[in-house]
């Protein structure tokens, strides 16, 4: 299932498979000036790319190479071979073999699907990759995964800002995500002039800065919370019922893959480096 959305000269794909006539667990991928920010999922990958056939796309940047970021990498490469495919040196492997870089749980399988191999090539924090009428800013933002990167237009104050933020206030978190990670990426790009954030999915923002920050402060308010109940003993089941209310259905969804739980032991493992 694919919805197209124009603002102003960037275009958004919102990509899902789709299941008993509706679409699931949506990713979004971003056209602007011949780059292409991110490409969806494994199953929509066919669907993505009729969508493109009048869109002339040049360079692909994966913001990351988590299955729902890199879906359509090795399809488009394979029909246009003069594509650049460009991420974050340690996102290069997962491109290469997805399936053996980056084994998959049943439900992101379900959802998003295995990617075909793809050829990317290495881009470094502060690089700028320009296209004929934009410039854009490489960001390195670890957290959500140790390969994230954000791209800033400074002139037009755009942030493409794949999952770092998609707003909302997180009750549960990944295995393997880094909660003060996170937190040291959104006040990087907090200090930002930014007009409009594309996220990798979720709406986009326009003027988003008193969102990202109100992110920050319940982050770190929350972190704060679980370290004090660490110190006091308790146990983290206790810590995520105290602090982070019953159950969740992405929980059962997930196999326990992402959980409040998984939050919990974030901030406990990296307290250490918290405020990097």
């Amino acid at each position: 299932m694919l919805k197209i959305t124009r603002y102003d000269d960037v275009i958004r794909f919102d990509l899902a498979r789709t299941l008993a006539g509706r679409g699931h667990y949506w990713t979004t991928c971003y056209w602007v000036d011949g780059l292409l920010v991110d490409t969806g999922c494994a199953h929509a990958a066919p669907e993505f790319r009729r969508a493109l056939a009048d869109f002339p796309v040049r360079r692909i940047v994966n913001t990351h190479s988590h299955e729902d970021h890199i879906g359509a990498n090795g399809l488009l490469q394979k029909e246009r071979p003069e594509v650049d495919i460009l991420a974050h040196p340690l996102a290069l492997p997962v491109l290469a073999d997805p399936r053996h870089e980056q084994p998959l749980h049943p439900y992101r399988r379900i959802f998003w699907g295995w990617p075909d191999p793809s050829q990317g090539r290495p881009i470094s924090d502060g690089a700028v990759i320009e296209t004929e009428r934009y410039r854009f800013q490489v960001l390195y933002t670890p957290g959500h995964s140790p390969d994230h990167l954000c791209l800033y237009e400074a002139e037009r104050g755009w942030l493409f800002s794949g999952d770092l933020f998609v707003g909302g206030r997180d009750r549960a978190l990944r295995a393997g995500y880094d909660i003060w990670g996170i937190i040291a990426s959104l006040k990087r790009i907090a200090e930002l002039p930014l007009q409009v954030l594309f996220p990798g999915s979720a709406r986009v923002r326009h003027e988003p800065l008193e969102e990202i920050r109100a992110k920050i402060a319940y982050l770190e308010d929350l972190g704060g919370k679980v370290l004090e109940l660490h110190r006091r003993g308790w146990s983290v089941p206790a810590i995520a019922r105290r602090l982070l209310g019953g159950p969740m259905w992405v929980e059962v969804v997930t196999l326990g893959n992402f959980s409040r739980r998984h939050l919990v032991r974030s901030y406990l493992r990296g307290a250490d480096g918290r405020g990097a």
